[in-house]
């Protein structure tokens, strides 16, 4: 008999099991339009969790998954199941936008309604642009919904380092962080992991059998053809893939995973959810089910069965040094290029969405545009946040100033950093302008102690693009709380 998964604690008071089962692909098997059945739905899930694997994860845009959950309480409850007692996992999504306490609400509300829950387990809110900053309301306002017992814990998805530093530097009680991690991407072993392992926030790792392209069926197998790759989850780890290096990069990774597999008499799938499973950070990993079709509970039992050791590591170190990383952080997929999602390239989801801050013309001033952030200094001080004259644009020294006026990250100048630069970028967008004309910054920090962490935050936004860069130590800021100031040039077109 296979053993049961281990479990762990994700939380105070939230134990799960290390092996998490993700409902994404109940929205592949009902895009003809045809609904899974909610009752045999929830009986697949009770089986599941009578084997051990009592975990679910889903979201609200997964099909009709959260309806599923839904039932599967509601049998449970009436006792037409047997007395289980499941975890269940959620995702918010919303299109960016203001975050008010009524849009928060009505969110979350209708995931509660939907799993027939008076509490989530944990929600993980998703935020598809950080120069939108109005994710910082709606993160304040679902850590008030977990202080009146409506949710138990709170987590995000796809959040790079940057971004998840400020949100614990700011106070937001986030206790975990889901992120694409396998033998594929190996992003999250990077500057997350040290995020992680500094703030305790764990990690719960998917995609780590790359859509199926991790385990036994393509060893050794040529490449497929377009016919070959089925569903949304082949179609976006096909592109992972290719990032990486191609088939030769896959089979490199493949054969050497096939080798230790062997060793240990276990399968591929099981060494590559090993090989995440090890990695310090991870909490558990998510592997996908398709509900009353492919199930794999025996097979996904075995990997906590066996340990990768020295040699196993060093095998799979010298398939990787054979493929090229895939860029930047976590979530980055999501947000910028290359996009490596099951619809490919969402540069035209992401420029439909609402822009944070329009750019005005300058009464008197034919041919000048100006921005203005809502900031309490801006109409005080007379001046703009932005202001475009022919194709240069010039960015007043911007603080971490949220709103109207509340400090983001008191006193972390790092985590302050990420939020100025995303203001900046939003700035440069309302006058048509990107990070890649930039072509000057100018950076004031209070201490300059606090150099490697602003600058490690600047290369990550402008590592490609290079411009012009000046850091100052000044005597200090307007303010309680506020540690760095930055000013940017931009030249559109260059």
């Amino acid at each position: 008999m296979a053993p049961r998964p281990p479990r762990t604690d994700l939380a105070p008071g939230l134990d799960i099991s290390r092996l998490v089962i993700g409902l994404w692909q109940v929205a592949d098997m009902e895009r003809s339009g045809t609904r899974i059945d909610p009752d045999r739905g929830a009986e697949a899930l009770a089986a599941y969790a009578e084997a051990g694997f009592d975990t679910f994860d889903m979201a609200d845009h997964y099909g009709s998954a959260e309806d599923i959950t839904g039932r599967l309480f509601e049998r449970i409850a009436e006792g037409s199941l047997p007395p289980l007692a499941p975890r269940a996992f959620t995702k918010w999504c919303p299109v960016p936008g203001p975050m008010t306490r009524e849009v928060v609400r009505a969110g979350v509300g209708r995931s509660l309604e939907r799993m027939r829950r008076d509490r989530l387990d944990l929600l993980q809110f998703h935020w598809w642009t950080f120069e939108h900053p109005a994710y910082i309301d709606a993160l304040e306002e679902i850590a008030r919904m977990r202080e009146e017992g409506l949710v138990a814990h709170v987590g995000v998805t796809n959040t790079d380092a940057d971004h998840l530093n400020l949100m614990i530097r700011h106070g937001l009680p986030i206790v975990s962080n889901q992120v694409s991690f396998s033998l594929l991407d190996r992003r999250a072993a990077g500057p997350l992991a040290a995020v992680a392992a500094a703030t305790g926030v764990r990690l719960l790792a998917y995609g780590t059998l790359g859509g199926g392209f991790l385990t036994d069926r393509w060893v050794g197998r040529p490449e497929p053809t377009a016919g070959e790759i089925p569903d949304w989850s082949k179609s976006k780890y096909r592109r992972f893939v290719d990032t990486i290096g191609g088939w030769p990069a896959l089979q490199a990774i493949l054969s050497a995973a096939q080798a230790i597999a062997a060793k240990h008499g276990v399968s591929v799938a099981n060494v590559a959810t090993r090989w995440v499973l090890e990695q310090p950070a991870v909490a558990a990993i998510i592997v996908g089910a398709r509900l009353g079709e492919r199930e794999h509970r025996d097979d996904n039992a075995r990997l906590f069965a066996f340990a990768l050791d020295a040699e196993d590591h060093a095998r799979l170190d010298e398939a990787f040094r054979q493929t090229r990383p895939v860029p930047g952080d976590c979530g980055d997929e999501y947000r910028r290029p290359p996009f490596l999602t099951a619809s490919g390239d969402l540069s035209h989801h992401l420029d439909a969405m609402p822009k944070v801050y329009a750019g005005e013309p300058v009464p008197g001033r034919p041919g000048r545009l100006r921005v203005s952030t809502g900031s309490v200094w801006e109409p005080l001080a007379g001046y703009s946040r932005a202001v475009r004259a022919g194709n240069t644009i010039t960015v007043s020294g911007t603080t971490a100033t949220h709103g109207s006026g509340a400090c983001i990250a008191p006193g972390d100048a790092a985590a302050q950093a990420t939020y100025i630069l995303d203001k900046i970028l939003a700035s440069l967008a309302a006058l048509g302008a990107s990070r890649d004309d930039v072509v000057r910054t100018r950076i004031y920090l209070v201490d300059a102690a606090d150099w490697e962490g602003v600058s490690r935050v600047h290369g990550h936004v402008f590592g490609e693009v290079r411009p012009a860069n000046t850091l100052i130590e000044i005597s200090g800021l307007v303010g309680e709380g506020y540690r760095v100031e930055i000013e940017a040039d931009a030249v559109v077109g260059s």
